[in-house]
């Protein structure tokens, strides 16, 4: 870098004031030198009662250097010397504004025995958790009226909207979740003929990957997958949109969010589960055939034969029902969580991983509380 180019100051004392005037080029390409430049410049002023950092001859500046000034001013400011700034261009005053110096506090460090310190964190995660849920109930409720004005008014409904989510979550969700619950059925039944063959009840499989497949692993697997793949999604497209301020320029152009943004995506995932956890039956039920098939001795026809003794018609509903109450849960998490993003890729993936933690959390706790209600009245 040429020396004209670098950053340079000269100083004019008169009584208790001192005129810093500044130079050159502030930037981050002479970094070395506007730290020693800034050094420089508090020890200049010390002594002094004002001081004026005059930066009209300053060529460039970017946010290092506005930054590396403005922690001058303040440095001098604490030390008992009135300092402010004079002959500022508009674009410099922006950037001494913008990138001015500000100090951290530290995190407070916790101070007692492990077990205080582990019920504090366990009391906060409690708390956290109410708050969570008190949230999810006031945007349940704000999405439902938001529902309700679409059915009163047809015209606000997003139709097409709702459709193009529907085959991003369903159509394109069909082969991972039919390829993973396939491989899934043929597991368990490959592990349930190994174990009751030594009973010689080796035909009892059909009985295992009927209900356990129809009532549990189909809408389970399928609802963690959609968690992980489409929840994820969606929390990721609306941080983004909130990172760039778009969701606010929707609210000035007179729109709701929540209509346009949060119904369709959640409403296609109330009607994507159903049919994905259809699919995901079959594909584990054809993978049960097919191992019971060459592993078992147990042909297809047979196969097909026993199921219906197996299963009722209310062993596939009770999976198929679970499946539209996972999907609001993964939506509502999915966009609370998105729209909590602040304005830095940190805040978009520490949302996108709550939002899979705890929509797989939800999905599992929603599948628990479904079993206890149908054992209860026998269904």
């Amino acid at each position: 870098m040429n020396v004209a180019e670098g950053p340079t100051f000269s100083s004019e004392r008169s009584g208790g004031a001192v005129r810093l005037k500044l130079a050159g080029h502030w930037t981050l390409d002479a970094c070395a030198g506007i730290e020693s430049g800034a050094e420089a410049l508090a020890a200049e002023a010390r002594g002094a009662s004002r001081a004026i950092l005059d930066l009209a001859d300053v060529q460039r500046l970017d946010t290092a250097g506005a930054w590396l000034i403005d922690r001058t001013r303040q440095e001098l400011d604490s030390n008992g010397v009135s300092a402010e700034f004079e002959s500022i261009r508009p674009e410099f005053g922006i950037l001494l504004r913008e990138a001015h110096f500000r100090a951290f506090d530290e995190p407070k460090q916790r101070h007692g025995s492990f077990l205080m310190t582990l019920s504090a964190d366990i009391g906060e995660s409690v708390v956290n958790a109410g708050r969570d849920l008190m949230n999810g109930v006031e945007f349940l409720g704000a999405v439902v009226a938001a529902i309700g004005r679409s059915v009163l008014k047809p015209s606000f409904f997003r139709a097409t909207s709702l459709v193009s989510h529907i085959e991003a979550i369903a159509f394109r969700g069909v082969p991972i979740v039919v390829l993973i619950n396939f491989l899934v059925g043929a597991i368990v039944a490959q592990q349930g003929i190994f174990q009751l063959r030594r009973f010689g009840a080796t035909i009892l499989v059909v009985d295992l990957i009927g209900i356990l497949i129809l009532r549990e692993l189909g809408v389970l697997l399928t609802s963690i997958m959609i968690a992980g793949r489409s929840g994820s999604a969606i929390t990721a497209e609306l941080g983004s949109m909130k990172m760039r301020e778009e969701i606010d320029a929707l609210v000035v152009m007179g729109l709701k969010p929540i209509e346009v943004l949060i119904v369709p995506r959640i409403l296609a995932l109330i009607i994507s589960l159903p049919l994905l956890t259809f699919l995901a039956d079959m594909a584990a039920i054809s993978g049960g055939i097919l191992v019971a098939w060459f592993y078992g001795g147990i042909t297809p026809k047979s196969f097909l034969a026993l199921l219906p003794e197996a299963i009722a018609v209310h062993t596939f509903l009770s999976g198929v029902i679970k499946a539209p109450f996972m999907g609001l849960v993964i939506g509502l998490i999915a966009c609370i969580e998105g729209l909590a993003v602040a304005g830095s890729a940190e805040s978009l993936g520490r949302q996108v991983t709550a939002s899979v933690v705890k929509s797989i959390f939800m999905v599992i706790v929603v599948d628990g509380i479904f079993a206890v209600f149908f054992a209860a009245i026998r269904f």
